[in-house]
């Protein structure tokens, strides 16, 4: 079998790029959509006339239902993906993923110059939604099981491009801000360019088998999973052997073949005995029982974060009138986010505290819970019922920084303490149960994100 000696050199870190957009690729969906919150409420609110008249607004909550719509595909087909992986190739994923997450794209980009009634066009946006984001958690979890194959520090270089695909995401809204386009010339310029972004990552992926380092990975991943296999069958395939050798007639008939039957019998039933005794993974239920705290504190800290972001955050407006307005929410809102957030998870490499063994860490996970009235006290418009407290840009910016900072951090650590309370042969669904949960605390915050909304 091949050695760690004998991998060759990944050259210029192609592989190591290739991972990188790859990463950044899965999330660009999500991003973009978000980023755009601005868009697609003014062309849904927008006042409805009858007869020359303005009858009034509709409401459709698209920033709730954009959330919910992006973070349920994620739940449900983290829970398929098992069947997923056994029953559709991995090429058919990864590459039918991007093929129809950018055929979705071109659609979104269309729309743009497409004059719909808004009942249509939020029934499209929502369905598109979904799709997009269904095939964006089938080529994640696909892509989570490639990157697996390589070296340690590529799943780290995969983690930080999808770190940074919101930043990228809240850039390329800037840079459509400040085009000085008009609103859809804008909105074109900003959904062609995920449609550029998936067409590389589609041929990042298929360059990837190419490239000698990342084929000599795979391969050895196919040999390793041959031979498992092949040892599995051995002790049957020796058993019927040396059965039939016997009824061939190939053991003589003074007792010598019955021994070379009865020690090849033996050599099996000892084959049998030692796969017997190798380490058995543990049930999903005493594992869970052992990372319970950790996947309470993922599920905890994506429930906070996604009930009020960008559901809320969204809303809020600045206290200074003028070319500042334009740029307000890009930049407080989404751009301070996804840069704190990922250097959350980025410092996590070089502080870890409190350890996993403290319960300092689940109260600071609890803790992060005043975020949520905090930002609903800022000055988010419209609103109802509960007062503004801080009506101040630096003031809602200063709570954006340390909300977007303590989730990042919290989920990194979350990720990273629960393999580490189970035995290493356990790792995998120690892994498996936080990505499940993970989920889950999405889900429930964009759920919850509707509740909060109305009452503001």
């Amino acid at each position: 079998m091949s050695t760690k000696e004998d991998a060759p050199r990944d050259r210029g870190y192609f592989v190591g790029i290739i991972f990188f957009i790859l990463g950044l690729g899965t999330l660009l969906p999500w991003n973009f959509f978000m980023t755009a919150s601005m868009y697609f409420n003014n062309r849904l609110n927008a006042s409805e006339w009858r007869n020359g008249t303005v009858v009034g607004r509709k409401e459709y909550h698209f920033n709730n239902w954009m959330t919910f719509l992006s973070q349920l595909p994620l739940l449900v087909f983290t829970l398929l993906n098992s069947i997923l992986y056994q029953r559709v190739s991995e090429k058919m994923r990864v590459g039918g993923s991007l093929v129809f997450i950018l055929l979705l794209f071109i659609l979104t980009a269309a729309l743009v110059k497409v004059p719909m009634d808004t009942d249509c066009f939020f029934s499209v946006t929502m369905a598109t939604i979904w799709f997009i984001n269904s095939f964006g958690a089938v080529l994640q979890g696909s892509l989570f099981g490639l990157v697996g194959i390589l070296p340690q520090r590529y799943n780290a270089v995969f983690m930080s491009g999808q770190g940074l695909a919101g930043t990228f995401a809240a850039l390329a809204m800037l840079f459509a801000i400040a085009s000085e386009a008009d609103g859809e010339t804008a909105a074109l310029g900003y959904f062609i360019t995920p449609c550029v972004g998936t067409l590389i990552t589609l041929l990042c992926y298929v360059i990837l088998p190419r490239l000698e380092f990342a084929r000599f990975y795979f391969d050895k991943s196919k040999k390793q999973q041959t031979e498992a296999f092949s040892k599995l069958l051995s002790p049957e395939e020796e058993a019927e052997k040396q059965k039939n050798g016997a009824v061939n007639g190939h053991a003589s008939r003074d007792g010598g073949g019955r021994g070379q039957e009865d020690g090849g019998a033996t050599q099996a039933f000892l084959s049998l005995e030692s796969a017997d005794t190798s380490p058995k993974k543990s049930s999903v239920i005493e594992v869970l029982k052992k990372i319970w705290v950790m996947a309470f504190c993922v599920t905890f800290t994506f429930t906070v974060t996604l009930s009020v972001f960008p559901a809320v955050t969204v809303d809020v407006k600045t206290a200074y009138a003028g070319k500042w307005e334009r740029y307000f929410i890009s930049v407080c809102c989404f751009l301070f986010f996804n840069v704190m957030d990922w250097l959350g998870r980025t410092i996590t490499s070089v502080v870890r505290w409190p350890p996993k063994e403290s319960k300092l860490f689940i109260v600071l996970v609890v803790m992060r819970v005043i975020f949520i009235p905090l930002l609903m006290m800022c000055n988010v418009h419209p609103r109802t019922y509960l007062p503004v407290l801080f009506s101040n840009d630096i003031a809602f910016t200063i709570i954006m920084l340390l909300f977007s900072f303590t989730s990042g951090y919290c989920v990194c650590l979350s990720m990273s303490y629960a393999p580490q309370l189970v035995d290493p042969k356990d790792g995998e669904t120690a892994g498996a149960l936080m990505t499940f949960f993970l989920a889950l605390g999405l889900s429930l915050g964009a759920a919850l994100s509707f509740l909060l909304r109305a009452v503001v």
